[in-house]
């Protein structure tokens, strides 16, 4: 009798075994698609990550906003922050409304990102650096235009920048804010060129400055930077801060917020969904 229940049982389990592992089907899992282009003013090619909100089409009238991520390369900052900017359109969540993704991928984001300098700790930091005023011409003149031909886009712009990718963002808001209308700045490197944008006198601290923007300033438990040895990362943010507050337009809103449980490797995404959480208001269907 054994010898006879005993083939019965390995069949049974063999059918389950298969029937767990068999594969009926797959498919590529897509979160997005990058394009490439030719930048005249860089002399380059020039790859961006897209992501496209649920729901969108081609041949709709619906227009969307559009956040633009610096360090937007595939094995950097895009894929972590579509996934933020998803969560918060969930229905459940309808924190942010349903956003174009741009994410700028990287060629050489020491030169991108940071402007001349006369000091030459900064100068060994980033040897290719300092050409910070070209991209911000590549992303007014062709990369903005090229993202609102292509897809359906409205007129609301943010910025997210973190570390030297947050020295352009303050680079940007300090000389073409107009560009953004919403700018996150994260741990900003603002010890490049010894603090040279904390010294200027922007045209947003003006009274006549009318576009409205709201600016996020996110910085963690940093301490000194790679920079000159009198800049503290927290206490450069702080000041960036005090700044902009000091503002004497009405349409420019600024909000500070400490992460002491993070440091320079870990604040960014916190500090992204924070923001999200502090410039958005309350969206509703």
């Amino acid at each position: 009798m054994k010898k006879k229940i005993l083939p019965l049982i390995y069949s049974f389990f063999t059918v389950i075994v298969f029937a767990q592992t068999k594969v009926e089907s797959s498919q590529p899992l897509v979160i997005g698609k990058t394009d490439h282009f030719f930048s005249t003013i860089l002399n380059e090619n020039r790859n961006v990550n897209i992501y496209l909100p649920e729901g969108y089409k081609e041949d709709d009238n619906i227009k969307y906003p559009v956040i633009y991520v610096l360090d937007g390369s595939l094995n950097e900052d895009f894929i972590p922050i579509i996934g933020i900017v998803q969560y918060n359109n969930f229905s459940w969540v309808n924190r942010v409304p349903k956003s174009i993704v741009v994410g700028i991928a990287n060629v050489d984001r020491r030169r991108d990102f940071t402007g001349p300098t006369q000091f030459e700790n900064d100068k060994k930091h980033s040897p290719t650096g300092g050409k910070s005023e070209k991209f911000i011409q590549f992303i007014e003149k062709e990369l903005q235009p090229y993202i609102d031909k292509k897809y359906h886009t409205n007129l609301q712009k943010t910025i997210i920048g973190q570390s030297l990718g947050g020295l352009l963002a303050t680079e940007i808001l300090f000389t073409k804010p107009y560009l953004f209308d919403k700018y996150i700045i994260v741990s900003p490197s603002l010890w490049w060129n010894d603090g040279f944008l904390l010294k200027g006198n922007p045209e947003i601290l003006s009274e006549k400055y009318t576009h409205p923007i709201s600016i996020y300033i996110g910085v963690g438990k940093e301490g000194l930077t790679p920079g000159l040895d009198h800049h503290v990362m927290e206490i450069d943010a702080n000041l960036l801060y005090d700044k902009i507050k000091q503002s004497n337009s009405k349409t420019i809103k600024v909000y500070f917020d400490y992460l002491p449980n993070e440091n320079h490797a870990t604040i960014t995404l916190p500090a992204v969904f924070n923001a999200f959480r502090i410039l958005y208001p309350q969206c509703e269907e």
